[in-house]
């Protein structure tokens, strides 16, 4: 499958499945990669039109599109319907699922026009990165939800496999991020098969490792097993249900998620679907709107009541050949030197996923997407565990850092003040990892970085502090039209919604933002 998925128009690339529907796993997709590599001698070319003569091209026709909401639409576990959904694609291929799926089941969907058009340039998404992990892609279709007086706002990336959820709460539009999302299906599901008389001695959950601890423990109090090891990657997520499936346990099988907005409940798949995860929010959101509720409040509850975990993802994006040298060094530091701490946090523990069976590795693809390496760092007050897990990414020229700091239970009316004091040390924990890892580099790395766009590459997030004082001195450029100019020309290099990617850091040193420092229009 050709797709652009969730990464901008010119990162477009190929998904390959296996006869099971998932995709392929180590060694499976190493021997693909061989036998292209080194065994294709040319490549054959064919005009469409003749394929089409040969009886070579096949149309994916609407019995496929009916038999696919056919096999979706059973995972619904309520008849809650009474919700008003705005729905964005985000320019993609969800028109024809997760909103046919949504309507046959009765919900009152409403599309968001302006990215409900099929588009591979994502025009109108903000940088024009169609992913819903990145809050900032809501920001066309936010208006539209409130206008429209919706109770919460879906979206999903191009090729619709991951979901993305906000929710209007107390007046307010709120974000939920891909392990928030995870908790609430994990906490529906559970709690529905419960009440059906369902759960039983094969249910299980399954997780990749880096994705919130606390699906497990929300999982281990019910009762239900949880795989949650697991490499990141929902294609091990499929392998595990491949292996209930032959164990003829797969009927047990209740979800699955990983942090990144991808999640699959039934068998009708092998891969993360938003359709389905889509149908398990909106009657969530149906029956707690009839109780006065918001998912916000359902899942306020569940952190009072398990305690609150705080899972935060970012990055050090190294572009070119010596950015991959750098990723490199940056990670054989970590893995082969005794890390005793991250400025005031203790390192109790250091997990190397190289290490452990299968010996030897079963293919370098295998050694790649092993390379993640967890630290357990030492608790502080009012938390139950930290953990910072470090991997290079495998599709982009970064090395990404998940941080989890989870805390205690507490009484509701407790939980904001928690929810402050775990996050302030998240932050804290955060920036030691980082300027730890910057300092490996021999960069200098200023406080105020960390407000800058978080995907921006690191060479970009340096320019801007090059630049930073000649911003500003555009204040004294007379002309409106020359000051928009000159400064156009300084941000280009930050390519889409250059602003929006530095203003916050801008905006910390001079009290107001670039275009309101600048005198400029604001609509610009």
């Amino acid at each position: 499958m050709f797709s652009a998925s969730h990464n901008l128009p010119t990162d477009n690339g190929k998904k390959v499945y296996d006869e099971h529907g998932g995709q392929l796993i180590p060694p499976h997709d190493q021997i693909l990669v061989d036998e292209v590599t080194q065994n294709v001698a040319d490549i054959q070319v064919m005009d469409y039109e003749e394929a089409q003569k040969r009886g070579l091209i096949e149309v994916v026709n609407a019995e496929v599109d009916q038999a696919y909401i056919a096999a979706v639409c059973p995972v619904s576990l309520s008849r809650a319907r009474e919700l008003k959904i705005v729905y964005s694609p985000l320019h993609g291929t969800g028109l024809t699922s997760v909103d046919p799926a949504l309507r046959q089941l009765g919900f009152d969907v409403m599309l968001h026009p302006a990215t409900s058009n099929l588009s591979g340039a994502f025009e109108n998404v903000t940088f024009n990165i169609p992913n819903p992990e990145v809050v900032e892609s809501f920001d066309t279709a936010l208006p539209f939800a409130a206008e429209q007086k919706a109770d919460i706002l879906i979206s999903t990336d191009p090729d619709a496999d991951r979901i993305g959820v906000m929710v209007r709460h107390d007046h307010q539009w709120q974000f939920l991020n891909g392990n928030e999302i995870g908790i609430l299906l994990t906490h529906y599901a559970i709690a529905k098969h419960k009440a059906d008389g369902r759960l039983n001695q094969d249910s299980v959950l399954i997780k990749t490792d880096v994705t919130t601890s606390l699906i497990q423990k929300i999982a281990e109090e019910n009762k239900v097993a949880c795989i949650g090891d697991l490499l990141v990657g929902f294609k091990y997520i499929a392998d595990e249900m491949n292996k209930l499936e032959q164990h003829n346990k797969i009927k047990g099988f209740i979800l699955g998620a990983e942090e990144s907005h991808g999640y699959l409940m039934g068998n009708y798949c092998r891969d993360k679907d938003a359709a389905a995860a889509a149908i398990w929010i909106a009657e969530n959101a149906a029956e707690l709107k009839q109780q006065g509720r918001t998912l916000v409040d359902a899942l306020n509850q569940i952190y009072a009541q398990y305690g609150y975990c705080h899972n935060y993802l970012t990055e050090i994006r190294l572009l070119g050949a010596e950015g991959m040298e750098q990723i490199l060094a940056i990670m054989q530091h970590l893995r082969e030197e005794e890390v005793k701490s991250f400025g005031e946090f203790a390192v109790t523990e250091k997990i190397d996923r190289w290490q452990g069976p299968p010996q030897p590795h079963l293919s370098a693809t295998d050694t790649s997407s092993r390379d993640v390496l967890i630290f357990h760092v030492d608790t502080v007050p009012d938390t139950h565990s930290l953990r910072v897990t470090v991997r290079p990414s495998g599709t982009e020229p970064k090395i990404k850092m998940y941080f989890e700091v989870c805390g205690r239970p507490c009484r509701l009316e407790d939980l904001g003040t928690a929810q402050e004091k775990i996050i302030a040390i998240r932050k804290k924990l955060e920036k030691n990892v980082m300027q730890y890892c910057y300092q490996l580099l021999g960069v200098d790395f200023p406080d105020r970085g960390f407000l800058l766009f978080w995907q921006l590459p690191l060479r970009d997030k340096l320019k801007y502090f090059e630049i930073e004082a000649e911003i500003a001195a555009l204040k004294t450029t007379a002309v409106l039209a020359e000051r928009q100019a000159k400064l156009d020309e300084l941000l280009e290099f930050l390519g889409a919604n250059p602003i929006e990617k530095v203003d916050h850091a801008f905006r910390e040193k001079y009290q107001t933002g670039i275009r309101q420092y600048l005198n400029l229009d604001p609509g610009r």
